[in-house]
């Protein structure tokens, strides 16, 4: 019999890529990304724990769960900064610190 490649494998890596380089989105994108690579994951791993001689592809199933742990990890992180910046400066102060920023650089 001929092994079938496991359903979402490539997606749910993809996924797990996507969440960690979009953390930097303020750690909403790369959330949501990272949250449904881990639930095609487990629905994947599911499948594939039934009939593990049938499906192929299930280290990219392993590689982008990881991936996506690590993301969501990274996004809540900075999603806590963020919100911690707003809620100690404010927008206004934000704004200051930018510009201070770039006279500094000279941008």
């Amino acid at each position: 019999m001929e092994k079938q490649k496991l359903p979402n494998s490539t997606l749910i890596l993809v996924f797990g890529i996507i969440s960690i380089v979009t953390c930097c989105c303020y750690g909403i994108i790369g959330l949501i990304f990272g949250i449904i690579a881990l639930v095609l994951a487990k629905k994947a791993t599911a499948l594939y724990m039934e009939n593990p001689e049938n499906y192929e592809g299930f280290n990219n199933v392993k590689t982008g769960r990881i991936l996506a742990i690590i993301g969501i990890v990274l996004n809540v992180l900075y999603l806590g900064y963020t919100i911690f910046l707003f809620s100690t400066l404010g927008l206004e102060g934000i704004q200051e610190m930018q510009e201070q920023l770039l006279e500094q650089y000279g941008g």
